[in-house]
């Protein structure tokens, strides 16, 4: 019974988070995804009816903080499914300059991040070294990322982690709307857009989320009969497939562990969280349908559907079970770094990018900011109210420079080794890492940039 109270618990959640979007000015405004609303409007619900330990709450939240854990993993096994994976070379051209952008806005949040812990934090609080990675992992890494790193921080003895990390995603995603929708503002009165139009020009239907009937898109195409078995069915049995083989590398790490007996590697097995390893589940299961399967039978419309259900899920569940007592303890240097995150962002769209990338320098960045603070989702939300018709060529650039981007700092491979070497090694390495990386993607940004303006001038 409890099972299904909390599954319900969470659908009256998300439908409260839509009707709050839809009903209330300031938050259509906002443009706030109404699993946020819905997640804030739960996490106010649990405080205000005795917090998590009164048994009523507890009867509704069963299972509620350890659901995102396993959600991320369906999230990150459709990453590659149903995708076209073009050549590496043709990816370099069409996306270079938006990986070099992207990736000094997320290696730059651990730079700014374990920095400030470095000069500040750990002088005057009790805080363990991964406080510095808690703006990375909320704002690049997003809520699926700060829970599904839930039995990590477990691991490493801090499960204040995961609340702070959570807390930082959504300090991120609400600031990337209020803050990039300013800068949208800014560069409008400026003249930095390709497209001359006032935000407040969208129409009231883009405002409610709602699509007009004559211009719904299909979900997605049935790619068997329902006689042999359900499409969506064999969808969720494809992304299985990719979590089984995740878990298979989990596995085999676990393995090498036993056969070196390193203590260091030891730690380093254990903790590393099941997400990233089922991207790459996916990512093989996918250059296996495109060596075998000709019938073509992965669908990426039902995947895309499929992987946001979940993260919809994941994101109203983590937020609903932010514990406040542990942000409460640490509520200073939790708002100062989450301060210096946001300018660092802010600083990126207003003086980096028009420095480094080719054309369409606001559309690109604000699109990146909204992404490195939010989800792929809300970075695409910025660029549509600045770009309605994608006219500009911000929008291909930053769907091809995810592919190579996500894998790694999107809550990919070092997103998730970055809080593990904080507590191994200890913050300079990681400072270090993340400063040379910093410098590495600044000077290609900049050897890419001078050689399409030596190509536009021949």
């Amino acid at each position: 019974m409890s099972a299904v109270a909390s599954f319900a618990g969470l659908c009256v959640l998300l439908l409260v988070g839509h009707v709050l979007r839809t009903k209330v000015a300031l938050l259509r405004a906002l443009y706030l995804p109404s699993c946020v609303i819905g997640g804030l409007a739960g996490l106010v619900a649990v405080q205000c009816f005795g917090g998590r330990g009164d048994p009523t709450v507890a009867f509704w939240t069963a299972g509620w903080a350890d659901l995102p854990s396993i959600l991320i993993n369906i999230v990150f096994a459709c990453l590659f499914l149903g995708v076209a994976l073009p050549k590496f070379r043709t990816l370099g051209r069409r996306a270079g300059p938006q990986l070099a952008y992207g990736q000094i806005v997320a290696w730059g949040q651990y730079v700014v991040g374990v920095g400030l812990f470095l000069l500040l934090v750990q002088h005057f609080w009790d805080l363990p070294a991964g406080f510095g990675a808690i703006v990375p992992v909320g704002f690049e890494g997003g809520h699926g990322t700060a829970g599904g790193l839930r039995d990590t921080f477990a691991e490493l003895d801090w499960r204040d982690g995961t609340d702070f990390a959570l807390a930082s995603a959504t300090a991120g995603i609400i600031s990337a709307v209020v803050v990039g929708m300013a800068l949208i503002n800014w560069a409008q009165r400026r003249g930095h857009t390709t497209r001359r139009q006032d935000p407040a020009e969208t129409s009231e239907t883009e405002r409610l989320g709602i699509i007009p009937p004559a211009k719904r898109p299909s979900a997605g195409k049935l790619t068997v009969s329902a006689d042999a078995i359900e499409s969506l069915t064999l969808h969720l049995a494809v992304i299985g497939v990719a979590i089984l083989i995740g878990l298979g590398i989990k596995q085999g790490l676990l393995e090498i562990d036993r056969a070196i007996g390193s203590e260091t590697f030891h730690k380093a097995a254990k903790s590393f969280p099941l997400f990233p390893l089922c991207m790459l589940g996916g990512l093989v299961v996918q250059l296996c349908e495109n060596r075998f399967d000709r019938h073509k039978l992965i669908d990426p419309g039902l995947t895309r559907r499929i992987q946001n259900t979940a993260l919809d899920f994941l994101v109203v569940a983590a937020i609903a079970t932010i514990r406040i007592e542990a942000i409460s303890a640490g509520l200073v240097p939790f708002v100062v770094i989450v301060a210096v995150g946001i300018a660092w962002n802010v600083f990126c769209v207003v003086w980096l990018a028009r420095r480094l990338l080719p054309d369409a320098w606001f559309e690109r960045s604000i699109a990146e900011m909204g992404q490195s603070m939010g989800v792929t989702a809300t970075g695409l939300l910025l660029l549509r109210v600045v770009d309605p018709d994608y006219a500009s060529p911000a929008a291909d650039a930053f769907a091809s420079k995810q592919l190579l981007h996500e894998p790694f700092m999107g809550g990919g491979l070092w997103t998730s080794s970055a809080v593990i070497l904080l507590f191994t090694w200890g913050p300079w390495p990681v400072f270090l890492i993340a400063v040379g990386a910093v410098v590495v993607w600044l000077i290609a940004a900049i050897a890419m940039r001078h050689a399409r303006l030596k190509e536009s001038t021949q």
